[in-house]
């Protein structure tokens, strides 16, 4: 092959891709064709090299078969070599290739980038850069209506293959970010759908216990009060009994949106203790401030105007509430907390209901 023969094939393709995805194979990178009949001479090989900077060597040939390749650095090392250039410039390229022979990497084109990139960094660090033989599938003859079993190849600068991983990796490590981000809000939706009552859309018991140790926990340490509203629907038996079942979902939605309205600050828990009952964590808040916030679920609710037929002590519905408020203590749980709201509501609902009452040391 002479000189002008060959530079059709130094040339980079046109189109050569800047961006890569996971899925991107050798075919996309910058590959050339530059190849020589190993008796060609070595002066031709040396003007190919010369004539274009970025080769990065040159694949030889014999009878349409793969023999080897020589890379620019070896080939040029050699001719540093003393008398290098009156050695081989004259003679076939074959002869020049004995003395540099290394161990040939041929990839398929149709392998992953990713995939070639790690072959290529499994060789020894002596031959880390050296070229690779790209080769292509067997492909059909145009002019004469046949395929050819003999594959072609092309040669693929190591530098080139490199870059591309390097930005298939960028994109892997962004799309894994992604995805973790996207887990992420996946896995806070599923606990926030474990934590809500599907009914009333508060959270439920389980959130509610869960809360009430961690915020017991944490004003145990700052001996800061805690305090806790029990809340129970006046007569939601009789209420059901009368209206029906679907006007009493209607009625427990109307008033949790209403008692979660009335405790307004991030740090409160509105939560749905059970059946007809709700329950309203108020951290760092002493007797004073819960009783402030009962009276405005009272009024929340109360200005519902949820008719109530079979209520003896309103027409509407009314709530019954029970407030304990105390600083924790090594001496006590959160159950403590817990039991003085239940005896609150025990007396608000024995003073006649549509009313709230605070545990204090003589509630019985």
């Amino acid at each position: 092959m002479d000189i002008p023969e060959l530079e059709q094939y130094l040339r980079p393709p046109s189109k050569y891709k800047s961006h890569f995805s996971l899925e991107s194979t050798l075919a996309e990178l910058q590959l050339y064709e530059a190849q020589l009949d190993i008796y060609s001479y070595s002066y031709q090989a040396c003007q190919a090299f010369e004539s274009n900077p970025f080769l990065p060597g040159i694949i030889l040939m014999y009878g349409g078969e793969l023999v080897g390749m020589i890379s620019r650095r070896h080939f040029f090392e050699q001719l540093s070599r003393p008398y290098g250039r009156e050695l081989f410039l004259r003679r076939p390229v074959g002869n020049l290739y004995r003395f540099v022979t290394v161990h040939l990497m041929v990839i398929p084109q149709q392998t992953l980038i990713s995939k070639a990139a790690q072959l290529v960094l499994s060789r020894p660090p002596h031959l880390l850069y050296e070229p690779v033989v790209v080769r292509q599938p067997s492909h059909q003859n145009s002019t004469v209506g046949v395929y050819s079993h003999l594959p072609t190849y092309k040669i693929l600068d190591i530098h080139q293959l490199l870059l591309a991983q390097s930005q298939i990796h960028t994109l892997a490590t962004e799309l894994l970010h992604s995805l973790c981000e996207e887990l992420s809000v996946a896995n806070k939706e599923l606990k926030d759908l474990a934590y809500i009552d599907p009914l009333t859309q508060v959270t439920n018991r389980r959130r509610f216990e869960e809360y009430l140790q961690q915020q017991w926990k944490q004003l145990l340490e700052a001996k800061l009060y805690l305090s806790l509203i029990i809340c129970d629907v006046d007569f939601f038996k009789r209420f059901n009994d009368t209206h029906g079942h679907q006007e009493g979902d209607r009625c427990l939605r109307s008033v949790a949106e209403a008692i979660r309205r009335a405790a307004r600050r991030p740090a409160d828990l509105v939560a749905r203790y059970g059946g007809e009952e709700f329950a309203v964590i108020l951290p760092q808040t002493p007797a004073a401030g819960a009783i402030e916030v009962a009276k405005n679920i009272q009024g929340a609710v109360r200005s519902l105007c949820l008719p109530h037929a079979a209520s003896p002590v309103s027409s509407y519905v009314t709530l019954s509430l029970g407030i304990a408020s105390l600083v924790p203590t090594s001496q006590m749980t959160s159950e403590t907390l817990i039991e003085c709201a239940d005896r609150a509501l025990y007396q608000a609902k024995q003073a006649g209901r549509d009313r709230f009452k605070l545990y204090t040391e003589n509630t019985t």
